[in-house]
């Protein structure tokens, strides 16, 4: 039976994980192993000058084992497969991610940066994230069959399955793309904005993206745009 680490970059409380968790379970024994909150944008970091608390956690899907951590969603990879489990993961399901990690966001993505650290140990490992909406119908319709094709496919060394799914009802969805490669482009066009003036000469910003469209065609993020699923590859450092 095939041993499964689920995580994700939204904390063991969000909705994703959970959804996740529950499709899992139709390929293996299910383990999740999650940060104890949001851990956004931490992209692939990792605990080095402290100790990483890892507890049971109840979780809301039957025959899970499900552990909190006090660190980073790499560390939930690294610590899980390396020494929580009582083996090796078979495959690391990072997410189902509230909001896209597609284009040049992925390079921030903790949900990402979890995927690479478990091809970095070896692992099969696959990223998915939404649309950060309310409305679940297109992951949830496509998940099941997306994870047939893709759990035990054998990628090159540190590569990874990225999946995006739009958060446009199922009846919007035009269908599935995939080898979608990552865009150059962005959502939002980076941009901060004066908050206020500091004492010494100091200043207060914040990051105040710009949103946008303009994405090439066979791109990740010119299928979202256009409402498909995007099925794609990412590539860590070190591979070739």
């Amino acid at each position: 039976m095939r041993r499964i680490l689920v995580t994700n970059d939204d904390g063991i409380h969000s909705d994703g994980i959970i959804r996740l968790a529950e499709c899992a379970k139709n390929f293996g024994e299910v383990w999740v192993i999650a940060p104890d909150g949001e851990r956004s944008a931490a992209s692939h970091s990792i605990t080095l000058r402290t100790h990483l608390d890892i507890w049971p956690h109840d979780f809301p899907v039957s025959g899970v084992h499900a552990y909190s951590c006090s660190g980073m969603p790499a560390d939930c990879v690294r610590a899980g497969g390396l020494c929580l489990m009582p083996g090796k993961p078979d495959v690391v399901l990072s997410g189902i991610n509230y909001g896209y990690n597609a284009a040049t966001d992925t390079q921030y993505s903790a949900t990402v940066g979890a995927a690479f650290e478990g091809a970095f140990q070896g692992f099969r490992s696959i990223a998915l994230s939404e649309e950060g909406t309310s409305c679940h119908e297109v992951a949830d319709a496509y998940l099941k069959g997306i994870l047939e094709k893709w759990i035990d496919r054998v990628l090159p060394w540190n590569w990874i399955v990225n999946v995006n799914f739009p958060g446009c009802p199922l009846k919007a969805c035009k269908g599935l793309l995939e080898n979608r490669r990552a865009s150059k482009g962005s959502f939002y066009k980076d941009a901060y904005k004066e908050k206020e003036k500091l004492p010494g000469g100091g200043v207060r910003v914040e990051v105040a993206g710009i949103y946008n469209e303009d994405a090439e065609e066979g791109t990740d993020f010119r299928a979202l745009v256009d409402g498909y699923v995007s099925v794609g590859f990412l590539r860590n450092v070190g591979s070739v």
